[in-house]
């Protein structure tokens, strides 16, 4: 499955419904093009919990 929720910069209207059963999968890719040639890099991140976030959150480094 996948979602478009914004191109060229600008917001689209998408199902919110379609949204939320993608990002409650176990593992999802986001995919973001800046229209900037050929590179690519890949990042890995995990628990993004509102708990997780709240609890990092709390604190500077």
């Amino acid at each position: 499955m996948e979602i478009a929720v914004c191109r060229n910069g600008r917001g689209v209207d998408f199902d919110e419904t379609l949204a939320r059963r993608i990002l409650s999968e176990g593992e999802i890719d986001i995919i973001v093009d800046l229209k900037e040639g050929e590179n690519i890099a890949a990042a890995w991140g995990c628990d993004l919990s509102y708990e997780y976030v709240r609890i990092n959150g709390e604190y500077r480094t």
